[in-house]
């Protein structure tokens, strides 16, 4: 695949199919080394704090170590380490103020719908024999669901890069990067939505895999839970959480190189950096 962006005049967006059969591309070429990153990633949860940091710092580095290639610009990955370490306490600004964004919504989600259970109570007293009354408070919260939940996708995914350009940029910080992702994705929120969808399809059988595995691991270990708890149910545990460590390390670096393709496309556009995807295979 070979896009040419020209002038940013001129450019045009990449589509959705070009955008996630590049990141396919990408991660393919490189499965052992981003597997590993997000594996180490993944392991860093484990420790609260410092490790969460680690593990939003090792991901963004797989996002710029994908945006290098694009750009015909390949890192090592102990130069991308170095870079994204010097910057690791930014990332645990960055993903606190998204977990508090995230809980703001929320918040505004529980009292939206509970101003609209309360409207629609107080609206029907006195109206219970009215069939048409109930009708119409179901058809109520039925929009204000459809359009709550449109609208929190939207807000979400203004968000959608903000690791990608701490990763990259150099005046960035884990606030102003926050304010770059919402800047580089207006305009473009329900192509990002698209790209996001059709990536998750993608990602289905590596779900479905994971389900059956852990199917088949509890029912091979709770009879032996049943005979003696003690030994066996932190065995199993163990098994479970490697299994979903091991299925996320294969899943994260895909998304990642989503973002990295993203990121780059409308870096390109709307900053006409004059770049292309390379021709041959990254």
């Amino acid at each position: 695949m070979s896009e040419n962006f020209g002038s940013s005049g001129q450019m045009q967006p990449l589509s959705v199919g070009n955008v996630v059969s590049a990141a396919v591309r990408l991660y393919r070429s490189h499965l052992k080394d981003y597997f590993l990153l997000a594996l180490k990633a993944y392991v860093w949860v484990l420790v609260p704090v410092y490790g969460w940091a680690k593990f939003y710092a090792l991901s963004a580095l797989i996002s710029r170590l994908a945006f290098g290639e694009l750009v015909n610009q390949p890192e090592s990955i102990s130069s991308g380490q170095r870079y994204v370490n010097s910057r690791l306490w930014q990332f645990l600004v960055t993903m606190l103020l998204m977990f508090l964004i995230g809980i703001g919504v929320g918040l505004g989600a529980v009292i939206l719908f509970a101003l609209v259970g309360f409207f629609s109570a107080f609206l029907g007293l006195g109206q219970q024999a009215n069939p048409a009354t109930y009708i119409l408070f179901i058809l109520l919260t039925i929009v204000v669901s459809i359009v709550a939940l449109v609208a929190i996708f939207w807000f979400f995914t203004r968000f959608y890069l903000a690791d990608v350009p701490l990763a990259i940029e150099e005046n960035v910080d884990g606030i102003s990067t926050i304010s770059r992702s919402w800047e580089l994705t207006q305009g473009y929120v329900w192509r990002i939505l698209a790209i996001s969808f059709v990536a998750f399809l993608i990602t289905i059988p590596a779900q479905i895999v994971l389900q059956i595995l852990s199917a088949v691991i509890q029912a091979i270990f709770l009879p032996l839970i049943n005979q003696n708890s003690t030994i066996f149910a932190p065995i199993l545990a163990v098994f479970i959480l490697a299994l979903s460590f091991g299925t996320g390390a294969i899943i994260l670096p895909f998304w990642q190189a989503i973002k990295a393709v993203i990121y780059y496309d409308l870096r390109s556009r709307r900053e006409g950096l004059g770049l292309k995807l390379r021709d041959r295979e990254v």
